[in-house]
């Protein structure tokens, strides 16, 4: 038995694909599992069955992941659950951009009990007409599952659509239209495009990439799309552009006190993947990897382990062991199993930077003897045996 706390509301149709081997507890410190969305778990203090920790959604900046890592527990997190969602709310992000459609219907209610009204909208539309989408170039920074959707969206409207990124991955390759314009570096695609979003997560290298800098490459009433992460764009140098005309519009998914308010930015409170298909999606997908885990010690979509499987669990006890990415780190599993007269009938091992995961099923029953020699080897951090 299998015990889960979630620390956000988590829709229903993922949580009912946990059976009867998973029960809710309400005290995070006595879980095996954590559900979380957006709650900060920085702080908190991990109970000692903690094997899991699922985001539902991709973002993972709430979670201690190096903490997690030392200590055997995995994050998991769902990329491309919610990306139709976010990839419609971009699409109207930059439809809101091009046509004043705010400001027009802010007009209309301001003047809602004009008897007249009809006659002067006919005078004042064109202020609020804007340009079509048709016909405009489009930059794409970062093909992952939200940019592949947005490009793929964009070029099916009839823009003209450039891409970049250099860490492309084959699957993403295989769904992007034939019609993107490979960018070779982020500066062409600065200063080729009428529309810029962006789509990467944010990391060290990424964080503020969106600065004057960059504003400087771009072209004069540029617009700009942020529905990934708020700071990857520079917000003092964002609002010093709208000021000074340099760029158009700043469409963005994340209040923040500098850019609220500021004329030109048009900031939407956080909805891009609050669908209730998306929250369905993540949930489904979250619970799914959970389980495999649970049951079959097969690590999809780690953030801080590699992924790693070795199929459906059989009849045989499986070994599962965590353990930093160090030489001689499997030559010492298998001989101390040989010594406990243990055959090793299938195994795999993966390793991510300086962690390592290595799965073996084996044709003895594994007994706690075993399970504290594995531990004591030096730079293992957690050994669980699936019986």
């Amino acid at each position: 038995m299998y015990k889960y706390h979630c620390l956000n509301p988590i829709s229903h149709v993922g949580l009912e694909r946990l059976d009867e081997n998973y029960v809710k507890t309400e005290d995070a410190g006595d879980a095996d599992i954590i559900l979380v969305r957006s709650a900060k778990m920085h702080d908190m203090e991990f109970g000692p069955n903690l094997k899991a920790i699922a985001r539902a959604g991709a973002g993972v900046n709430n979670i201690p992941l190096d903490r997690c890592a030392e200590d055997g527990i995995v994050v998991f997190n769902t990329p491309g659950a919610n990306a139709n969602g976010v990839k419609e709310l971009v699409i109207a992000g930059m439809l809101l951009a091009a046509r004043d459609i705010i400001g027009g219907i802010n007009w209309v209610q301001e003047h809602e009990e004009d008897g007249d009204i009809a006659k002067v909208t006919e005078k004042k539309k064109k202020a609020f007409a804007g340009t079509e989408l048709q016909g405009k170039k489009l930059g794409v920074i970062g093909l992952g599952a939200i940019g592949v959707l947005v490009a793929n969206a964009a070029t099916n409207l009839g823009m003209d659509v450039y891409g970049y990124d250099p860490y492309l991955s084959v699957e993403s390759a295989w769904k992007l239209s034939r019609n993107i314009h490979h960018a070779n570096t982020v500066d062409e695609l600065y200063k080729e495009c009428d529309y810029i979003t962006i789509h990467v997560p944010a990391l060290e290298d990424t964080k503020g990439m969106i600065d004057k800098n960059a504003i400087s490459l771009m072209k004069k009433n540029v617009v700009v799309l942020n529905f990934a992460r708020d700071t990857l764009v520079n917000s003092e140098d964002m609002v010093d552009a709208l000021v000074s005309g340099a760029v158009k519009c700043y469409v963005t998914d994340f209040p923040t006190p500098e850019i609220a308010g500021v004329k030109g930015a048009i900031v939407i409170p956080h909805l891009g993947a609050s669908t209730e298909e998306s929250e369905d999606n993540c949930a489904k997908m979250a619970v799914d990897e959970i389980r495999d885990f649970i049951e079959n010690g097969n690590i999809s979509h780690s953030v801080n382990y590699p992924d790693c499987t070795l199929g459906a669990k059989g009849e045989e006890d499986r070994i599962t062991v965590f353990h930093h990415n160090i030489p001689n780190m499997l030559g010492q599993f298998t001989s101390l199993l040989a010594q406990e007269d243990m055959n090793i009938l299938l195994m795999t091992n993966k390793s991510r930077k300086e962690y390592a995961y290595t799965v073996m099923d084996v044709d003895k029953k594994v007994d706690d003897t075993v399970v504290e020699k594995l531990k004591a080897i030096d730079g293992v951090l957690k050994v669980r045996v699936i019986k």
